[in-house]
Order: C-alpha cells, then sequence, then structure tokens
C-alpha cells in the first residue's frame, strides 16, 4: 500500500499502526492463504465486534430482556451492515488480492470479512482490547441508536403468523451452496403446513432464510 494511502486511511480509521502490513493483511483476499489473507483476522474480529456490540446494548438497554437485546445485536452485528459501515470508511478502495495485486470483485460478503478483519488488526496492533472497542463504539453508535424499537425479523414473524394459525413451526433447508468458499451463496427454502414452499439466496444461511420467510409471510396475506 502507497504511504499516501496508508496516511488517508489512517485517518478513516482514527487510529495509526504500528505495523502497517498488519492492516495491509486486513485488506487483503487471501483465497485460502489464511496466513497472508484476512481470514484468520476475521475471525478474531468477529468476536471483538460481538463482545463490545453486546455490551453496548446491554448499558444503554438496561430495561429489555434478552430477546429483544438479542434481536437488536442480530441486526447490528449481520453481514449487510458491517459491509455498510466498510463502505462507508472507503474500505474498497484498498482492498487487493494476494496473488493478483489487483482488486477483486467486492461482494457484501468480502465487505463484512475486512470490515471485521480491520478490527481484528487494530486489536492486535493496539494490544489493547479498548482501542478496537472504540472503534466499533464509534462507528455502531449511530446505527444502535437507529432502532428504536427491537426489529422482528421476518423468521421471527412467520413463526407467529404460523403459531396464530396453530400451524406447526416453519421448517428451514439448505437446498444449495454455490460460489467459492470464501464468498459462498446459500439457497434455503422454508415451508409452513398449507402453504407452497419458498426458496430464495442469498450470501448466508441468515440472509437466504430471512428472504424466504419474507416471500411466504406475502403468500400467507394474499
Amino acid at each position: 500500500m502507497k504511504k499516501r494511502n496508508v496516511t488517508e486511511l489512517y485517518a478513516v480509521l482514527g487510529y495509526s499502526f504500528k505495523s502497517a502490513s498488519l492492516l495491509q493483511r486486513a485488506l487483503t483476499l487471501g483465497f485460502g492463504d489464511h496466513i497472508n489473507g484476512y481470514e484468520r483476522l476475521e475471525f478474531l474480529g468477529d468476536r471483538v465486534l460481538g463482545l463490545t456490540v453486546a455490551t453496548m446494548l446491554f448499558e444503554n438497554f438496561p430495561a429489555e430482556p434478552e430477546g429483544d437485546l438479542a434481536r437488536r445485536f442480530a441486526e447490528l452485528t449481520r453481514a449487510e451492515t458491517l459491509a455498510v459501515v466498510s463502505e462507508k470508511l472507503g474500505f474498497q478502495n484498498y482492498i487487493t488480492c494476494l496473488h493478483s495485486g489487483q482488486k477483486p470483485a467486492l461482494t457484501k460478503a468480502i465487505m463484512s470479512d475486512v470490515c471485521e478483519a480491520v478490527i481484528a488488526a487494530i486489536y492486535c496492533d493496539s494490544g489493547n482490547f479498548e482501542t478496537a472497542a472504540n472503534f466499533v463504539r464509534t462507528h455502531w453508535e449511530s446505527l444502535m441508536c437507529e432502532l428504536v424499537l427491537p426489529p422482528v425479523d421476518a423468521k421471527t414473524r412467520l413463526q407467529e403468523a404460523a403459531q396464530a394459525r396453530k400451524l406447526p413451526l416453519p421448517v428451514y433447508t439448505e437446498l444449495d451452496r454455490t460460489g467459492p468458499d470464501h464468498s459462498p451463496v446459500f439457497t434455503m427454502q422454508v415451508e409452513v403446513q398449507g402453504f407452497e414452499p419458498c426458496q430464495a439466496s442469498g450470501l448466508s444461511k441468515r440472509e437466504a432464510s430471512q428472504i424466504a420467510a419474507e416471500e411466504l409471510l406475502r403468500k400467507m396475506k394474499k
């Protein structure tokens, strides 16, 4: 990464790395090279993000039950939310492929993974959990505040709709998984007794299941 780009990115992150190579690794798609790509950092960053967001919710919504906190948590840590944060910070301008050095086709999954990898890189470079947590708080505080009420996702609403009709709970089945390991696409099917099953694809099983559930809800309302 060029020195000018490094300086610009430090300004965006609000943190200056002691090891620029660590940040570079967080922004590098390894295509199976788990040592030199971002995959291991992504694993760690997911945990740093999760604990920080969970703590934020626990402290900011002291009267809410666990179920409501869990729905908020799922919304704030889903791949689509992380991809939005990555895009706002401009990570797409710095991501490269390990072997080609070129920019890959940037999917939501890659943008989400890079976001978690950068969080881990800040944690590892600083040697301080609080430094990484401050980064998360800075960029997730407004997202948390936008959730005025705990979001009720499509899967939950579909379950409630089935129960209201005294039907068995919805059944979800994975039908297919395509694409490379670093950016898979899942196809899920949801069934509710008495209604035609619905299928949908997404970047995660959760996303595909939510889309399928939303479609089945529309059918049930007709």
